[in-house]
């Protein structure tokens, strides 16, 4: 049967639905429930099975933006015969947490007091772990703000606020940025399996970062580090960065031989016997959830995760060219193509907007006229520095701006893409989402 003609404002509206339905269905803790089970003393993790009944003691390490949704699903899966005891650490404060965890409010994007006493907190509880400790790591993204120290007690937070901001605003990727801050934390890149290095270490990810890049993911406190010191100085090099740290960092670098190597593969603390990780949530999940939501509304669904670390206007041309392709081989069908990552946006101005409502801003006068409806959101519910998650536009958004005198390319030239949606009611706003799997945008088209 043929679909229904849309109007465009329906277009928008199923967009708003596709992505409201995918939310619903990467929810952790019922996601923890379908891949957590167990029976008995034995718990399964994506089929895997671990034997609790060994162990004295459960800790577990939550961390990230989706720390709090963890923690939950984790003690919904081990009551009521056992119990877990930890840690969370998120951005916002949790208005009730499982027995047993207790919370510490940290930075982010930028490492805070909070950052410190998390990390001295985690390692402090760490520091007793044995061959009878089971320690679940439950990471998400976010975690490399959120839990931080530095290797070198003289390093102060703000030489590492100062590091921060000269990584994040040099225009290295996310791996080069990793490469350098992991080699100076206390918990990055490794160092929180080595301080809990005799235990049984289960992490469980909900990941922001592409397959083969986990690592990546809240800079890798788990996972052995692939990167080297020689890796972190050719960055730094890379960028001109050394006049940017602060005394105490930049002492570091102009003698790379007293930078500490980080933990490799074949450290102890990574046996396998002994360390597990395992994905939770990641790009399948949230491409089966948006294909779902997608064909259910009679669009015929294309997924594409070609234009990852692109720059917006790039991937904005190659997104829509791969719509109307679509479209064009598919006459008479309402077509989608559904796509996740991140854009690459550098920040032009002094206004307030984040990639995915840029994403859509750039869209707008390419879409002007068309039935074409465009969403691009954050599935963390926070879009840059705006209050968004992102924002929706079709093919009359154009003609709305110009009838209240919005110019696109200006607010484009100014990052202030917040504005310009909020103007038009078209902002995307569902406040923090407790979750945090990657960008989602929804280009549809009648």
């Amino acid at each position: 049967m043929s679909p229904i003609p849309q109007s465009m404002p329906d277009l928008k509206q199923s967009a708003l639905q596709i992505f409201h339905e995918t939310l619903a269905a990467i929810d952790i803790p019922s996601s923890m429930r379908r891949k957590l089970a167990r029976a008995g003393s034995r718990i399964f993790v994506n089929g895997a099975a671990h034997d609790l009944a060994p162990y004295e003691k459960i800790v577990a390490i939550a961390i990230g933006k989706a720390s709090v949704a963890m923690a939950f699903g984790l003690a919904e899966s081990l009551e009521p015969d056992f119990q877990a005891r930890g840690i969370v650490v998120a951005p916002i404060a949790a208005a009730d947490l499982p027995e047993g965890f207790r919370s510490i409010i940290a930075g982010h994007p930028v490492p805070d007091e909070g950052s410190f006493a998390a990390a001295r907190a985690i390692l402090d509880l760490l520091a007793s772990a044995t061959e009878r400790t089971l320690v679940f790591f439950l990471v998400s993204g976010g975690g490399s703000a959120l839990v931080e120290l530095p290797l070198d007690a003289p390093v102060t937070l703000e030489d590492m606020q100062a590091l921060n901001r000269a990584l994040v605003t040099c225009g290295a990727s996310i791996d080069e940025i990793n490469a350098v801050r992991k080699h100076l934390s206390a918990v990055k890149g490794g160092r929180l399996a080595v301080a809990a290095s005799p235990a049984m270490k289960i992490t469980l990810a909900v990941t922001d970062v592409p397959e083969g890049q986990e690592s990546a993911l809240a800079s890798g406190p788990t996972l052995p580090d692939p990167t080297t010191v020689a890796d972190a100085c050719d960055v730094v090099r890379r960028y001109n960065l050394l006049s940017k740290f602060p005394s105490s960092i930049r002492t570091r670098f102009e003698h790379p031989e007293s930078i500490p190597e980080t933990p490799k593969v074949a450290d102890p603390a990574f046996d396998p016997r002994r360390s597990v990780f395992r994905i939770l949530l990641g790009r399948h999940e949230l491409f089966h959830a948006a294909h779902h939501a997608s064909e259910s509304r009679g669009f015929l669904t294309f997924c594409d995760n070609t234009t990852d670390n692109w720059p917006i206007e790039k991937a904005v041309d190659f997104l829509l060219a791969q719509l109307a392709a679509l479209k064009e081989s598919n006459p008479g069908k309402s077509v989608a193509v559904i796509a996740d990552g991140e854009v690459s946006s550098p920040v032009t101005g002094n206004g307030i907007g984040g990639r995915n409502l840029a994403f859509v801003l750039d869209c707008v006068k390419k879409i002007a006229g068309k039935k074409i409806a465009v969403l691009s959101a954050g599935t963390d519910g926070v879009d840059g520095s705006s209050p968004a998650a992102g924002a929706v536009a079709d093919g009359e958004t154009w003609s709305r701006a110009q009838s209240l005198g919005l110019d696109p390319a200006d607010y484009f030239r100014r990052s202030d893409s917040y504005t310009f949606f909020c103007q038009l009611g078209d902002a995307i706003e569902t406040g923090p989402t407790g979750n945090n799997l990657r960008d989602l945008r929804i280009l549809i088209a009648e």
